[in-house]
Parts: C-alpha cells; structure tokens; sequence
C-alpha cells in the first residue's frame, strides 16, 4: 500500500474515473476520465457552466456523483482530507463571521491538530509564516470584513499554505483580484510546484494560460483534452471547447503567439 506522506511516482495525486455530476438530474460532467500527474501547475478552463468549480468539488467530495469514482493516491478522498488544501470561490465565503486574518490561517492547522485541540505555539509560528508569504503579516489581527477583496484572497491562500498539503485546488484564486495580488499569487503557486505539490487552478483568463500552467484540462462539460498545455491549448482544442467565441478564441491565439515570440 502507497504511503500517503511520501507517495510513489507510479501513482497519480488524483484519478478521475467514469465520473458523472448531475444536479436535479440533469448532468453537468459527463464521463469525466483523467489522470493528474504529480507536481503539475494546472489550469482548468472552459465557459461559463462547463462543469470546471464542479469538477474539483466532485473530487473533494463536496458535491455527490452520479456514476464513477476518485481517488487521491490511490486511496478515497475521506482517508486522504489532510493531503489537500482548498481555495473556493471568494463569493461563497461568509465574509462577516467574526474572526481576524491569523485566525482563518490557523484553520488550515486543524487537519494537523484536530478540532478539539487548541492550537500550539509552533502551529501559530507556521500561520504567521504564511501570512508572511503572501505579504498578510501586518494585517493578522484585522477582521476578514474589513480586508479588500484581494487581502482576503490571500488570507486564503495563506490558510492553503498551512496547512501544508500535497494537492491544492483553487477556485478562481484571481477573480477580482489586482495585478499585484495574481502575480503574488501565481509566484506562490510556482513555488508550490518547485516543491512537488501539485496545484489545480479554475481558470478564465485564456490570455495568460501559456504563462502560467504548465498543464491544462479543457472542460465544456465534458473533458475535451488534458495534457502539456504546449500540446493540448491548440486553436482547433479552443474552437471544441468555446464554440463560436470568435472574440475569446482571437484573444486565446494573439496570446499564444507573443508567448511563442517571448513577448
């Protein structure tokens, strides 16, 4: 059997099999077949109800499936809960419940220290820490309501990086965020690889998808191609996954041709 905390090569982070998500029994995700190979930085793009949020809830067990399985190292997600750290969308989020910045990164200590138990001194050290990381140390003692839309993304992010998981999942980490804040975040993002993690971002800016994943899963519904983004963020990949979007998919082109020029 795989050891979770030092997991082989030979076993992906995440195996999607045969998986279907339907909601009121209409399916969102068809067939969904995919193998997440370790230590990747991946986009997950396609539009508006392609199944992309659906697809990382289904694998974290936060929404039902209809048909399939995942496993995480080869193992269920309810043995695996501490090897990920998630992100959600920052409108799902109850942003007025009382509690200060270091106090939502502690929570991603909980895993290590259980629920029960108050957290310890090295627990606080590792959340000041990463606050640190995503430029949030001066804010720790300021109620999450009272931090801008990018401060509270990145009291998020810090809370991932507590907890010190193997697996991330972001669920468009850069939705109303500034400059200055995504490229904060995609610089953490790329340290996380550089250790081996493996981080799988919802994504809709197709003009920096070449910039910044080094893989990608093309989804309308369905898994239209995954892979090395060089090999599967192609002009005929786009126009099976955005349709008609002329706009989108002339936008999508012009970015992969300066990212060939080195623009």
């Amino acid at each position: 059997m795989s050891d979770p905390v030092h997991p082989t090569e030979a076993v992906p982070p995440i195996q999607i099999h045969d998986m279907t998500i339907a909601y009121h029994k209409k399916p969102v995700l068809w067939d969904v077949d995919l193998d997440v190979p370790e230590g990747v930085l991946v986009g997950i793009i396609g539009p508006n109800g392609a199944g992309k949020s659906t697809m990382i809830k289904a694998v974290m067990d936060l929404i039902p499936k209809a048909s399939g399985w995942v496993k995480i190292y080869d193992r269920p997600y309810d043995q695996m809960r501490s090897a990920i750290g998630y992100v959600p969308q920052r409108e799902s989020v109850d942003w007025d419940f009382p509690v200060n910045a270091l106090d939502v990164v502690l929570m991603g200590r909980y895993g290590h220290v259980g629920w029960l138990r108050r957290p310890s001194s090295e627990d606080r050290r590792i959340a000041a820490e990463s606050l640190e990381k995503v430029g949030m140390a001066e804010f720790a003692q300021r109620q999450i309501s009272q931090l801008s839309g990018g401060q509270q993304q990145r009291v998020f992010l810090a809370r991932a990086l507590a907890q010190d998981a193997r697996i991330y999942m972001m669920d468009e980490p850069f939705a109303g965020v500034d400059a200055a804040t995504e490229r904060a975040i995609i610089d953490i993002l790329i340290e996380l690889r550089s250790q081996g993690k493996t981080i799988l971002v919802v994504h809709h800016d197709l003009q920096t998808v070449t910039a910044y994943f080094d893989w990608v899963i093309m989804l309308n519904m369905r898994v239209v191609a995954a892979g090395p983004t060089n090999e599967v963020f192609t002009d005929e990949n786009l126009q099976k996954t955005y349709g008609g979007r002329l706009t989108v998919l002339s936008q999508a082109a012009q970015a992969m041709a300066d990212h060939r020029r080195g623009n």
